[in-house]
């Protein structure tokens, strides 16, 4: 793994984390809220999980719109009086938007010309 790339690893166990909330006891395993934990945690690990396979910009883009989606999704789907699973969706969207948005804004290393391969047979 590049150690740049901490953060797809990060949002694929943020991603899981979410599908698994509802089994473990924040909120209940049925209903809108579990459905929306279900789906959109899925859609996040998938992607995060393909961005470790091959960064691709647009796959950090999507993450930062499904964050934003659980920080609006209990009012949009009026679940807020679900107390826990309101709290956590916006704390996991909060989280996966923030730190896709990490992603996005990490420089790549910079070349420092020849002496790069200095040791390693190249010209």
């Amino acid at each position: 793994m590049d150690k740049q790339r901490w953060q797809d690893w990060t949002v694929v166990t943020l991603g899981i984390y979410l599908v698994l909330a509802p089994l473990i006891g924040i909120g209940t395993i049925g209903g809108v809220a579990a459905i929306n934990s279900y789906v959109v945690g899925t859609l996040i690990a998938l992607i995060a999980f393909s961005a470790v396979a091959q960064m691709e910009v647009w796959k950090e883009y999507i993450n930062i719109i499904l964050g934003f989606w659980l920080v609006a999704a209990p009012f949009v789907l009026n679940f807020t009086d679900l107390v826990a699973p309101v709290w956590n969706q916006v704390i996991v969207g909060i989280l996966v938007a923030g730190v896709a948005l990490d992603a996005i804004l990490e420089k790549p290393p910079t070349s420092t010309g020849h002496n790069d391969h200095v040791g390693h047979g190249h010209a």
